[in-house]
């Protein structure tokens, strides 16, 4: 059996996103480091107008079909642990609540707080995230689990800042 990371090359553009500008190919916890090196992009484009928030994200997840069925078709592999432009959009749409409620990004209790909240929802796969990530495959399904992951740690972002305080 062939060793699926030989088939990457980081001058491959689809192959450099889906592995988060080669940070999922990390030897530990890939997710995590992919989750990691989205916040420096996060940081950036909370500074951008809310409806360009949503585009960027949305391109990111609809182009991110696209990047990792390349780059998993590549590998031979389906959702392949390097593959970590999913945990790039999921993790933006867990933070999509910081630019929606003009939060400071000094108050940093809410980047530290969705960055854990993704990781569970994305490691721990609870319903519905685990059912789609068996049964949708492709680059649909890589992205899919994700997507939820990231809305169920949005609302669950909002409610620590809401019973928090944060929100006063």
């Amino acid at each position: 059996m062939s060793n699926p990371l030989a088939k990457l090359s980081l001058s491959n553009p689809w192959h450099l996103l889906a592995t988060g500008f080669g940070s999922g190919l990390s030897p530990v916890v890939p997710g995590t480091m992919g989750t990691l090196a989205s916040v420096p992009f996060f940081l950036l484009m909370a500074y951008l107008p809310l409806p360009i928030y949503l585009l960027v994200v949305l391109l990111a997840c609809v182009v991110g079909i696209k990047i990792c069925q390349v780059t998993s078709a590549d590998m031979g592999v389906h959702d392949h642990g390097s593959i970590v432009w999913d945990e790039f959009a999921g993790f933006w749409i867990t933070m999509l609540i910081v630019p929606a409620l003009n939060i400071p990004l000094s108050e940093w209790q809410w980047l530290v707080s969705g960055f854990v909240l993704f990781r569970f929802f994305d490691m721990v796969k609870p319903w519905p995230i685990g059912w789609l990530d068996k049964r949708v495959h492709g680059g649909l399904g890589i992205m899919l689990d994700d997507i939820v992951a990231g809305v169920m740690s949005a609302v669950a972002l909002y409610l620590v800042g809401y019973y928090a305080g944060w929100l006063s």
